[in-house]
């Protein structure tokens, strides 16, 4: 998730029900100023072959569960972009030296979902939405159009017969892809729309697509993955210099988070 914006998700908890699995990082890999590649080895987990999957993610010392695109699922070898913040449990986590740590990863979930007569695909995205767009492109065999909106450089991420528009964001932890979709020239005929980035951006595409494009349902699909900056409420208490004196001082990782939760009036 991009710099300076949080995802949408990252508050939940993940709940006694969900189905988890005990992963271990292989390798990590810079990909580029923003993107931290992190393969993982995760026994027993199964793709559910949706290309747009996602997985919670549990690091170490957290209770709190984020999700992450699947940027591939071979085997036991699941391989996850992570978008650094400015702050974050994660951000600081995957900034570090990683590898042999053991994190916590749920079952896939994915809902990427073009109707039996699409004729071609429009997918457009941030830095947040590229795992998908790339899993899409090497995969489908409809005529694909993307625009990726992106602060990095990122050659090679795409395929290389990918027909792309790379955009640039009007600042930092900002977007503007509501106003390049409604300037989309759309194709002929029925296709499908996938689309993932900043919250509030993605509530007007949604209006968009349904009050000028009278797009049935099935034919889109439209995710806010993270919030920006001057749309959500800071977090009073940055919790990782709680989480780093606590384990210097030994302390067990429910007394830390207890101590976190007086910190925050809880």
């Amino acid at each position: 998730m991009l710099a300076g914006s949080v995802p949408a998700t990252s508050l939940e908890v993940m709940t006694t029900r969900a189905a988890r699995y005990d992963a271990v990082v292989t390798r990590r890999e810079q990909v580029s100023p923003h993107l931290v590649r992190l393969t993982l080895s995760v026994p027993g987990l199964v793709s559910t072959g949706i290309l747009d999957e996602w997985v919670g993610l549990v690091v170490p010392g957290q209770f709190q569960v984020r999700y992450y695109t699947v940027r591939s699922l071979t085997g036991d070898e699941l391989v996850v972009d992570v978008v650094i913040h400015e702050v974050g449990l994660v951000t600081e986590w995957a900034s570090g030296d990683c590898v042999g740590d053991r994190p916590m990863v749920t079952a896939p979930q994915g809902s990427f979902a073009p109707p039996p007569e699409a004729a071609w695909l429009l997918l457009v995205g941030d830095l947040t939405a590229m795992p998908a767009m790339a899993r899409v492109c090497s995969s489908t065999s409809l005529p694909t159009r993307v625009w990726a909106e992106v602060p990095d450089d990122l050659p090679g991420y795409l395929p290389e017969h990918t027909d792309v528009t790379w955009l640039t964001p009007p600042a930092e932890g900002r977007s503007r892809l509501a106003e390049v979709v409604e300037g989309i020239d759309w194709p002929a005929g029925e296709g499908y729309f996938w689309m993932a980035g900043e919250s509030s951006q993605m509530r007007s595409i949604r209006k968009h697509l349904m009050r000028a494009r009278h797009l049935p349902n099935a034919a889109y699909d439209v995710m806010g993955y993270w919030r920006a900056v001057t749309s959500r409420h800071p977090r009073a208490v940055d919790p990782g210099p709680i989480w780093r004196a606590g384990k210097a001082a030994g302390k067990s990782d429910e007394q830390i988070w207890a101590e976190y939760d007086e910190a925050r009036g809880v």
